[in-house]
């Protein structure tokens, strides 16, 4: 790794990777231990260049966008951590925006709502990056982002590109074919309606900022939701209770409950929350103690919507 970290010195610049990096400031849940090495890219060719190195040396990369929807392990993660920073965005014709991986969906909005392009104003107030949206195929209430996708550009492990029509994203809930290909997101084309009035996207940007401050704990870090709702077709809800892993986590008693530092939100019980104290083997096992108390008592699995990243199993 030592050999590697001089590699990326050579191909980067002295002082651009960071060893031994703590990666608990760069999430919203604020906790995790450190990566072995961390580069900041600033553009699409240096990201390409990096993954291609890394796979030319056999080292294993790990993608850190805003930071959001994800839960480190207090051991860190091994091998080389990428964060994507400096991204543009790109009016292409009149219905198209191209914005880069590192850009922050609300940089998004703002860009879109200042030229008067609409669809992307309730997205107000989503953490994380295009990149990652992307990735997990973000959703606002009943609109996931893949809805929007015209087109995405490709880097592949090995550092070869490819353009992916949305129709070959594989977009699901929560779900698009980059959680396993391993591919990451470079830039993302998505279709936006030109010709509308700023003043009435920013009236919609605000309202979606309002209902989430008052069905979200805004005020405590957390990682925005941590399991996907039931599957209609998979799972069976018990009748009375609405279809939400939010409101079966609250039926069945964990509303409220703390291990450690870190607590279930009593605003929004489909999210933990770390009250500044907290590890994540806290929140790991607060989240499976939640899991194992909606199978028990209601049959229903849940699944995932956080991502975690490194080895729970080490203290």
């Amino acid at each position: 790794m030592i050999d590697f970290a001089q590699v990326l010195d050579r191909a980067f610049g002295a002082g651009r990777v960071i060893r031994d990096a703590p990666l608990g400031p760069l999430t919203t849940f604020k906790v995790g231990g450190p990566a072995d090495l961390l580069l900041e890219t600033v553009s699409g060719d240096e990201l390409v260049q990096a993954i291609t190195l890394a796979h030319s040396a056999g080292v294993r990369v790990t993608m850190l966008g805003g930071g959001s929807n994800v839960l480190i392990a207090d051991a860190g993660i091994r091998g080389l951590v990428i964060r994507p920073r400096r991204g543009t965005l790109t009016p292409v014709g009149e219905r198209l925006v191209r914005a880069d991986a590192a850009v922050t969906i609300n940089q998004l909005v703002r860009w879109t709502i200042n030229r008067g392009l609409a669809g992307l104003g309730a997205w107000a107030g989503t953490p994380g990056t295009v990149g990652g949206a992307i990735y997990g195929n973000a959703h606002w209430k009943k609109v996931n982002i893949g809805d929007l996708v015209e087109s995405v550009r490709l880097v592949k492990p090995d550092g070869t590109l490819l353009q992916a029509p949305a129709d070959r994203m594989e977009f699901d809930y929560d779900y698009s074919r980059l959680k396993h290909t391993r591919e990451v997101v470079v830039w993302a084309a998505l279709r936006v309606a030109s010709g509308a009035d700023p003043a009435a996207l920013r009236a919609v940007a605000r309202e979606s900022l309002a209902f989430r401050k008052r069905t979200q704990p805004l005020e405590s870090p957390s990682a925005g939701c941590i399991f996907m709702n039931p599957d209609p077709i998979r799972d069976r809800v018990p009748d009375g209770i609405p279809p939400s892993a939010g409101a079966l986590v609250d039926r069945a008693g964990l509303k409220g409950a703390a291990l450690g530092g870190a607590r279930v939100s009593p605003t929004h019980a489909n999210f933990i929350v770390n009250d500044g104290s907290a590890r994540a083997t806290d929140i790991h096992a607060l989240v499976e103690r939640c899991r194992a108390a909606v199978k028990d008592q209601f049959g229903v699995s849940l699944r995932d919507e956080i991502i975690s990243l490194g080895d729970f199993a080490k203290p």
